[in-house]
């Protein structure tokens, strides 16, 4: 046991070193027992030391446990998924009206409900800043049709929260604590900057400096707002591998709702609030979350039993998680974690004058251009995310005939791109979760 646990220890001390990642914290339940292991610095100007009861972002992972409170909601009986938005929120508008009568519950919680949804909004800091938020989605355009497609979409996480907030009379914050922090006995979970100060709280950082701000605003709050220890989210991950634990049927929640159009990008399908894929043979549930320089991810393999939580603060995050928990399952479960996407062995010939123009959505812009050895994609951030996110550029390589890995000169993992033609003669841009419109 000790023996095993210094190998972790030093594992991810080396890693995180490897990756440039300032600080760490792991914690991995396996075989009936909790492991916690953490390195690396909070914040590199203050050089407090991560420990394993420290704080981190965990930023979308959040949308879990969002989801999972309005399946408590829907086994009481209070709510369906099937149920119309509007029947619970008669406010809620988007711009497209016969969208706002389709849109259900469970359309929030897979990300199909097409709203165009990157809206971060700082509505302030007062108990109605929720109710305010789903007001101003009343501009919000449609990507596709009501579940046409699937597309990441915060702002639904958002209308999600305040669905739970009509539902039980409280605010999201304090739903939360009552319906799964304190029947987990979460002593490590918190929302509200004031509370998470009380705890030693990790800085995001870029460029390994501290990032220029903290923290997202609270009207984002059940899309990512959470802060937790990774003890805390593998207890959560837990409660979803037991019947009663939370939720009477917590399988449920995994099982696929949505086929994802670029499978290369986190898995292949999506679940209620959980992206799905399978590893040698084994469900795998998993979500990630980024917020200002900060990083997380859960994974869960339910038939074995394993939960790992992995949270950090900057750095080449992407390839240190993968690396990390590569190792792990190997070691722990002989499961071998899949390669990511990367360039084939040989060049494909590709026609790329079609996939070339301008994509856009709320809060990204995205240009595709030709270059010498393919496409050249440059990512700018738009709206309240100019301020925080980072313009990006990738160079693209050819997997096959719509699918494409690039990545950046500051950080070597690369990243899948799927190009698609719908029916309708809308072209979308398939990167980070996001089905992007073609413009022009």
């Amino acid at each position: 046991m000790q023996t095993e646990t210094q190998h972790w220890q030093t594992r991810l001390a080396a890693l995180a070193a490897d990756c440039e990642v300032p600080g760490a914290s792991l914690a991995v339940w396996h075989d009936g027992q909790l492991r916690e292991y953490a390195t690396g610095v909070l914040n590199t100007d203050t050089g407090a030391p991560v420990r394993t009861d420290s704080l981190f972002q965990i930023g979308s992972v959040t949308k879990v446990w969002t989801a999972t409170q309005l399946m408590l909601l829907a086994e009481q009986g209070r709510v369906t998924l099937d149920t119309p938005v509007v029947e619970v929120l008669p406010e809620f508008r988007v711009r497209d009206e016969e969208a706002t009568k389709a849109i259900t519950v469970r359309h929030l919680l897979t990300h199909t409900s097409g709203i165009d949804g990157d809206l971060f909004l700082d509505t302030g800091r007062g108990d109605d800043c929720l109710a305010r938020y789903v007001q101003a989605c009343a501009e919000l355009e449609q990507a596709f049709p009501v579940g046409d497609s699937h597309s990441y979409c915060n702002s639904g996480f958002v209308i999600a929260g305040h669905l739970i907030e009509r539902l039980t009379g409280q605010g999201w914050d304090q739903a939360l604590r009552e319906q799964i922090c304190e029947p987990l006995g979460l002593t490590h979970t918190w929302t509200l900057p004031e509370d998470v100060l009380r705890f030693g709280a990790a800085m995001g950082h870029r460029d390994g400096r501290p990032a220029p701000a903290w923290g997202l605003p609270r009207s984002v709050g059940p899309a990512g707002l959470i802060c937790a220890r990774a003890a805390d989210v593998v207890a959560f991950g837990r409660a979803h591998l037991t019947p009663g634990a939370l939720l009477a049927d917590p399988a449920a929640m995994r099982r696929p709702q949505a086929d994802l159009p670029n499978p290369h990008d986190g898995g292949r399908w999506w679940g209620i609030g959980w992206s799905l894929d399978e590893w040698d043979g084994h469900q795998v549930a998993s979500h990630g979350g980024d917020t200002i320089g900060q990083h997380a991810m859960l994974w869960m393999l339910p038939d074995l039993g394993t939960v790992i939580a992995l949270l950090t603060n900057g750095g080449n995050s992407i390839d240190f998680q993968h690396r990390l928990v590569t190792e792990l399952l190997a070691a722990l479960q002989d499961v071998q974690v899949p390669a990511p996407l990367a360039p084939p062995a040989q060049p494909v010939a590709v026609d790329v004058d079609p996939f070339t123009g301008v994509y856009e959505r709320a809060g990204s812009r995205i240009g595709v251009t030709q270059h010498a050895q393919g496409l050249r994609m440059t990512t700018e951030p738009t709206g309240m995310l100019a301020g925080l996110a980072q313009p990006r550029t990738l160079e693209l390589t050819a997997v096959d005939a719509s699918t494409f890995v690039g990545c950046s000169d500051d950080d070597p993992t690369w990243i899948p791109v799927v190009f698609e033609d719908r029916p309708d003669g809308t072209s979308y841009l398939h990167y980070s979760g996001r089905a992007t419109p073609k413009r022009r």
